[in-house]
């Protein structure tokens, strides 16, 4: 996700290459092969595209834009579905309000699409809803509530992959300072109290746009010291070998330089594939495009 600021400019993309963590037991990720670009000219335009999302059938790709025109509000949530002749053209997804819509994410049961928006009736700043998916498009609207939400802002929800736990970033909720990572657990129809992410994860530096890995016990997520002036890097971090706390995270490294990315999501319908968003940081028109990649856990 991006701030006031990068927002506006939209944010920027990844063409790591050969991208590999450095060990970091107990887990460590590596990029298996060179990130490419999903639907040039459908998904990756000449549009700011940011954070994609597949449902677990591989039919729907869900994306946010800020800057693509024919959406109801500022920033939009654009739907494409698969056909036999590939992807077919975006439309804005229904269920966007004339407010901003943005960081989709399906469930990993393809039952709801989870996403932020500053529409009215929120708590304040950008909040975290989510929508039904039915066998003929969407439901209603659902707010997640003061378990999750605050008056300030909630962004880039995201299940893990047992569905029990709801991973987002929040610069209203105290913390280590900026926005840090917090998570709920799943609570009947509802959600436990947000809490900070636990371990090594939470810096006085901006901590956003997580998501959970096949696995269910590490994340990537974007991190930048200042999202104004700074570089984003996707950075991993795994749970420590005594349980839940999460150790010191490792930035992904590449044989590129002055690259941003952010909006890390796993592809549902092939879990071992990454989507991210990435552009350069050198470029006076930072562009976001979405890419794929695969990875290995190790």
């Amino acid at each position: 996700m991006v701030v006031q600021g990068w927002k506006s400019f939209a944010v920027a993309a990844l063409c790591v290459s050969e991208s590999v963590l450095a060990a970091h037991p107990p887990g460590a990720i590596e990029l298996l092969g060179e990130p490419t670009k999903v639907a040039v000219g459908i998904v990756s335009s000449e549009f700011s595209e940011i954070r994609a999302t597949a449902s677990p059938d591989g039919r729907l790709l869900l994306w946010g834009s800020t800057n693509r025109p024919g959406g109801p509000g500022g920033w939009n949530i654009w739907l494409s579905r698969r056909t036999a002749n590939g992807w077919s053209a975006p439309e804005a997804a229904p269920f966007n309000s004339e407010a901003n819509d943005f960081d989709p994410a399906f469930s990993p049961d393809g039952r709801w699409v989870y996403f932020f928006s500053n529409r009215p009736g929120g708590f304040g700043g950008d909040d975290i809803y989510r929508v039904v998916v039915t066998q003929t498009g969407f439901g209603a609207v659902e707010h997640l509530g003061a378990e999750v939400n605050s008056a300030g802002d909630e962004w880039a929800p995201g299940l893990s992959p047992n569905g029990t736990l709801l991973l987002f970033s929040s610069d209203g909720r105290g913390g280590q300072g900026r926005h840090d990572l917090f998570v709920a657990r799943a609570k009947g129809i509802s959600w436990s109290d947000a809490t900070p992410l636990p371990g090594a994860v939470n810096t006085s530096a901006e901590e956003f746009d997580a998501t959970f890995l096949s696995d269910g016990t590490s994340i990537v997520f974007a991190r930048s010291a200042n999202l104004e002036t700074d570089r984003i890097t996707l950075t991993f971090a795994a749970r420590g070998a005594s349980g839940y706390t999460f150790g010191t995270p490792v930035p992904f490294t590449t044989t590129l330089r002055g690259v941003d990315a952010l909006g890390p999501t796993i592809d549902w319908h092939d879990r071992s594939i990454l989507l991210f968003s990435a552009a350069a940081t050198n470029s006076n028109n930072k562009r976001p495009d979405i890419y794929k990649v695969r990875y290995r856990l190790r």
